[in-house]
């Protein structure tokens, strides 16, 4: 396949003589009043996700895009080409519980994968789940596994339609059968097995069923399931009616000595508590009090001491160890120091402790014995990401992944002893990975910060300001942007595309001065800095405005919506997927309150002076020529509520005066992301990038 840009006069006329027709959208007389400020809100009635009025417009919205975007000459080519791509296995690392390894597998166009068990490494695999069994369109999916200390139960995790809400199923390891009722209402929650007779696990009360995807969620509770009872006899473990919006979790050492309690009042900070479960008596007693800093117990050392991972004093993360008993910080002991690098996450296997660093974005990985000696660096394959280094304690390897932005996900067995990784199962794809490079760079943001990013494109692309650019980017809650392959984007390269990821502040990949540097009033500084990298990329010939799109979800998708209204003169293109873009009420919203520690709230004086700064429905001005906008957004979304791009688009759809055509994609039987079939996310990649080729004026042959 070649790529043809056409000229600028050209692209133009295209586009002016398909105008389009937005769907009418009624306003109301809605305001509210914030500290003596008067905002109008004529969109509200889009928030109620159930009112058939909201669902005409839905549907009238849909089938405007399904037109355009029918009317694009390649679009059926994008496709055939996505799905021939798509179209290879993919696999899981194997994990060993019992006599058997599991793994998870995907013929290549399956919706779900498949997982599959095997006695040993040599034995032959099996099925032992097919989520595909699950639903006729592949819309519920695998959410989370857990296995019993003995290998005697499984409990898997099911979603449906993407929904945070999940179930959980029991079986029996041995008969292969279920062995007692579902465990519903659990959301935002792991699995943490006692032995063989039950596990913990977190869950709302009984949710309003018309209510339940928008609804804000309250009361988080720990309960244990004993294995062979109904749900309604579960016990509660803990619950915090004073503070109904925290949520909380649990888990339990590996040895089952501690079980160990963290609760949040949002997506940063936490408190952990600790029980002695040899102690019968024992109640929970506080072990680093919250919610300042972000601490997680990694183990217990085998003699009444916990080992946590911590960013008290320390905001790049160091070890120490913690005596329950003793919780003081003035009692704590440092078994690893804080590095110049972040320590993103430790992982336990074989008696050693796993260390995961980043370096500008890349992970750096190191052996250390439980009372701090660095045994070795673990040699990785160059510059990317990897995970998964973690086993039980009586193991002698255990896998990991590695994978970059031209190197598709390949499985490596960790022997620990030794040192010595081993390539277990190579990824093969019909993508040339070897024709395609990256460069890590750096700029100048607004304020003088030095800012990386990552720019993927062929091999010897050149400098001469005609490379048509996908910028992406997240910068927010804690959380780096690290190379990681997407079949996907491999299209978007394979069109001459330069795939370029920014590493903003809101992240992690610099600690926590990182993160702080890019939330609440300081949030300003992720747009800067997205909008300094489009910037660089034009000053540095790599691209220039007529050629630049840009993309985001969740948080990116704020991050996209605040540019495309900050500068609307620098991109081509904008691709918001999922969005916060209401900052004024994003937090009345199921889990929507959690985020206040990351953003701030509208209810808060000073707060909403720098939420409507950059609001991104609130910014929208009329008579603005916006770039050519592709939302996109879906019906079971009950993380970032569709109501956020409802009424963005909209409102966006009233202010644009010019030819670019703006539009809503909202998908059906899908959340937030989650668990969407392969179907969904081939038909949904074919929108966009035939949506972004349009509007860079690009075809495909």
């Amino acid at each position: 396949m070649r790529i043809f840009l056409l000229s600028v006069g050209l692209f133009f006329s295209l586009v002016a003589s398909t105008q389009l027709q937005y769907p009418p959208t009624k306003k109301v007389a809605v305001q509210d009043a914030y500290f003596g400020t008067t905002i109008a809100d004529p969109y509200r009635w889009l928030e109620d996700d159930n009112s058939e009025e909201t669902k005409t417009w839905v549907q009238a919205q849909n089938t405007v895009t399904a037109e355009y975007l029918s009317r694009i000459p390649f679009r059926a080519a994008v496709k055939n080409r996505l799905s021939q791509l798509w179209n290879y296995p993919k696999y899981g690392s194997p994990r060993q519980e019992g006599a058997y390894y599991y793994f998870s597998k995907n013929d290549g166009l399956q919706n779900q994968s498949v997982l599959y068990r095997q006695k040993g490494l040599d034995g032959t695999p099996e099925v032992f789940l097919d989520p595909n069994r699950f639903s006729a369109d592949g819309t519920v999916a695998l959410a989370g596994l857990s296995f019993s200390k003995n290998a005697r139960y499984a409990a898997y995790q099911i979603a449906s339609s993407g929904s945070d809400w999940q179930e959980a199923i029991i079986m029996d390891l041995r008969s292969g059968q279920r062995v007692d009722d579902t465990i519903r209402y659990i959301k935002f929650s792991g699995i943490a097995w006692q032995g063989d007779k039950g596990f913990y696990y977190s869950r709302y009360p009984v949710p309003d069923a018309n209510s339940k995807l928008s609804k804000q969620n309250q009361f988080h509770k720990v309960y244990f399931h004993t294995i062979g009872t109904q749900q309604e006899s579960d016990l509660l473990i803990y619950e915090d009616n004073e503070h109904p919006l925290r949520n909380v979790g649990a888990e339990v050492t590996e040895d089952e000595r501690f079980l160990i309690l963290s609760t949040t009042e949002g997506t940063s900070g936490n408190e952990l508590w600790v029980k002695d479960l040899k102690q019968t008596a024992a109640s929970f007693t506080c072990l680093i009090e919250g919610f300042k800093t972000e601490p997680d117990v990694i183990d217990h050392n085998g003699k009444g001491i916990l080992l946590v991972r911590t960013n008290q004093d320390a905001p790049n993360y160091k070890v120490v160890l913690i005596d329950p008993k003793r919780p003081a910080v003035s009692n704590w002991v440092t078994v690893i120091a804080e590095k110049q690098e972040v320590l993103q996450s430790v992982g336990t296997a074989g008696g050693y402790l796993f260390c995961s660093y980043l370096k500008d974005a890349s992970t750096k990985v190191y052996q250390y014995t439980y009372s701090g000696k660095l045994v070795r660096e673990i040699q990785l394959p160059g510059l990317g990401t990897a995970s998964g280094f973690s086993g039980k304690m009586d193991q002698q390897s255990f896998f990991y992944t590695f994978t970059s932005y031209t190197y598709p996900p390949t499985i490596f067995n960790y022997d620990i002893k030794s040192g010595v990784s081993s390539v277990f199962r190579k990824t093969e794809t019909a993508f040339d990975s070897e024709a395609y490079e990256t460069k890590q760079v750096f700029f100048t943001s607004k304020d003088g910060t030095k800012v990386p990013m990552f720019i993927t494109g062929k091999r010897g692309f050149q400098l001469d300001g005609t490379n048509p650019v996908l910028l992406y980017g997240y910068g927010g809650f804690n959380i780096a942007q690290t190379p990681g392959f997407s079949i996907s984007n491999a299209f978007w390269l394979e069109q001459g595309g330069l795939y370029v990821v920014v590493n903003l502040r809101g992240g992690n990949e610099y600690g926590e001065a990182w993160h702080k540097g890019g939330m609440l009033a300081s949030k300003q500084n992720v747009f800067d800095d997205f909008i300094g990298a489009a910037e660089y990329l034009i000053a540095n010939r790599y691209t220039n405005k007529n050629l630049l799109a840009i993309r985001g979800g969740s948080n990116g998708g704020l991050l996209v919506g605040a540019c495309m209204t900050q500068r609307p003169d620098l991109f081509r293109v904008a691709l918001p997927a999922v969005g916060v873009l209401d900052m004024l009420r994003y937090h009345l919203f199921t889990i929507g309150w959690a985020w206040a520690v990351e953003y701030g709230r509208s209810d808060v004086a000073d707060q909403f002076q720098y939420l409507i700064k950059y609001s991104p429905l609130h910014r929208l001005q009329d008579g603005i020529s916006y770039p050519a906008t592709l939302i996109t957004t879906a019906d079971h979304d009950d993380r970032v509520v569709p109501a956020h791009s409802f009424k963005f688009a909209a409102r966006l759809q009233e202010a644009h005066r010019g030819d670019a055509p703006v539009l809503i994609r909202i998908e059906t039987k899908a959340g937030h992301g989650a668990g969407k079939p392969t179907s969904k996310q081939i038909e949904e990649a074919a929108d966009i990038w035939s949506f972004v080729m349009q509007n860079l004026g690009m075809v495909i042959k």
